[in-house]
């Protein structure tokens, strides 16, 4: 390759020796014919000199690829800007178009019925080379194993959302233990069988000025959790009364925990569902209903996968009705909440607590709360980013398509949430709030439970319409057993965290980074938590 400069300084000629021995022109530049300085000629010449290079590369790999006939720049360009850029050429283009197009043309058809398709990828293969299918029938191929894959995926997930289900509705061999252990404890020790609170303060179960908090449960262990956290997180445990309520076969076992394991200055008081007066056949003929009620039975303990359309339902929607269906939402005990007011006919504020939340913070401020002549003061769960737990409307809970729920509520209005809850029951006892909830219930009897299908919150949404005072979410965290999302700084600044979904920390599916919150207030240290072998 040479460079040529005219005697006139006018024009400057790039040249290459071609394969005849002779010279071939690869370009000519012309100068215009005014005057230049000499410094101007030099900065061409340098830059000319820099791109001489980058024209002796192209002129080899045209040479070396045979191509180096073009006669113009634009036959370069086209030949090696592909090559160059990292672009296949045309025909490879066209056969990527092409079996596109077969791939659109087989999405609309129906696999062929006898169409034997491969188990792996590289039985794939092998059948490629040995029977030489053509596009087509590859795509056929590709399609059925895809759609093979997809619905073993999908049944694989929801038969694991069963298990989960089924996992979070039993009963832990530990926690059964340790409610038969305590149970015979009761029968053979006097001391188990103490009297719950000793004579002396049995007064103060009915004194105003102290703390009153109710939990009805029938989970010795969690119900110890409870209370203990509660207790230790208090500034001033000696104002704390307990009122633990339970059911008629766990009665002993809890009654037996509690004597064996006081937590004074505290007061604890243990009573069975069987125990309280008020509690009769005449008062509450709805709930006997529901418990008794061999379709409703059927419903929250049947098949919940016979019948059920699994193509047509997603695995999130699927795991909602599962949740729906936990056996918990016909059991007198998780409506025990709606009675509060005949049930503790001498108190005029109690604070609620469910069996699956942990207390971490003083809760004394919440007796100074003014609840503004208010019954319910609650968190309202229509006021953050999560959608599975801060983002609750009427409508996330109500089936609208009803005419009775569609003219009576509105889908927009905010939830709130049960779990941690004050009640002025002085101001609950003036209202309609108890026979309203049990109306509904008996519409939703009614209808076959098209209305709603969760528990005891949709009922409690419609009963205490007008009558919740809204409290700062601070006191009441939630979701810590439907997701393991749960931002830990949060967690820790929460005065009560609360495990509601399936993953409660005291079973095996719990979330392990989030148990640990739950199980500093277990006492390892105990003879029936040991021999039980609980959480090992």
């Amino acid at each position: 390759m040479q460079l040529h400069f005219s005697p006139s300084m006018r024009s400057i000629t790039i040249s290459s020796s071609s394969s005849n021995g002779g010279f071939g022109e690869l370009m000519k530049i012309k100068v215009a014919a005014r005057h230049f300085s000499y410094r101007t000629l030099f900065h061409t010449i340098l830059i000319l000199a820099f791109l001489l290079p980058f024209v002796f590369i192209l002129t080899a790999v045209v040479t070396l690829e045979g191509v180096n006939k073009c006669s113009s720049f634009d036959c370069l360009g086209r030949r090696l800007g592909p090559k160059l850029l990292g672009r296949t050429d045309d025909s490879k283009q066209r056969l990527v178009k092409d079996f596109v197009k077969i791939l659109n043309q087989v999405n609309s058809e129906e696999v062929p019925a006898g169409l034997k398709l491969p188990e792996s990828y590289s039985q794939l293969v092998s059948e490629m080379k040995n029977n030489k299918y053509n596009a087509k029938e590859f795509a056929f191929m590709l399609k059925g194993m895809m759609d093979r894959s997809e619905r073993e995926i999908r049944e694989s997930k929801f038969a694991e959302l069963m298990n989960k289900h089924f996992a979070a509705s039993a009963v832990p061999k530990g926690i059964h233990c340790l409610s038969l252990r305590l149970t015979d404890e009761y029968s053979s020790n006097a001391h188990a069988r103490r009297q719950l609170p000793s004579p002396e303060l049995l007064p103060l179960l009915s004194e105003k000025l102290l703390h009153h908090f109710v939990l009805s449960t029938d989970n010795i262990l969690a119900a110890s959790v409870v209370v203990n956290s509660a207790v230790r997180s208090s500034l001033k445990p000696e104002k704390i009364v307990f009122h633990v309520i339970t059911d008629k076969k766990t009665y002993a076992g809890m009654h037996s925990w509690f004597a064996l394991n006081p937590v004074s200055p505290a007061i604890v008081e243990v009573r069975g569902i069987h125990q309280f007066d008020w509690l009769t056949r005449e008062n509450i003929p709805v709930l006997e209903a529901v418990e008794g009620h061999y379709g409703i039975r059927k419903y929250y303990h049947g098949n919940h996968v016979l019948g059920a359309n699994l193509s047509d339902t997603s695995p999130r929607s699927f795991a909602s009705k599962l949740q729906a269906r936990s056996p918990k939402y016909i059991s007198l005990l998780n409506h025990i909440r709606i009675y509060l007011p005949e049930l503790f006919p001498n108190l005029d504020k109690v604070v609620f607590l469910d069996d699956d939340v942990v207390v971490q913070r003083d809760l004394s401020p919440l007796w100074d709360i003014d609840l503004k002549g208010k019954v319910n003061g609650a968190i309202e769960t229509c006021k953050g980013d999560d959608e599975w737990v801060m983002s609750k409307r009427f409508r996330n809970y109500f089936n609208f398509s009803h005419p009775l729920i569609a003219k009576h509520l509105n889908p927009e209005e905010c939830a709130w949430a049960y779990g941690m809850n004050i009640f002025d029951l002085h101001a609950w006892r003036k209202t309609n709030i108890r026979d309203t909830y049990h109306s509904w219930l008996k519409e939703n009897l009614k209808s076959k439970l098209t209305m709603w299908k969760l528990g005891t919150l949709p009922p409690a949404l419609i009963a205490f319409k007008g009558h919740v005072h809204p409290i700062d979410p601070s006191w009441h965290m939630l979701g810590l057993g439907y997701q393991n999302k749960s931002n830990i700084e949060d967690v820790k600044k929460a005065a009560v965290i609360h495990y509601n979904g399936q993953s409660k920390p005291w079973l095996e599916l719990g979330f392990e980074h989030l148990r640990p919150f739950w199980t500093k207030y277990v006492d390892y240290s105990n003879d029936f938590i040991k021999n039980c072998h609980i959480l090992e």
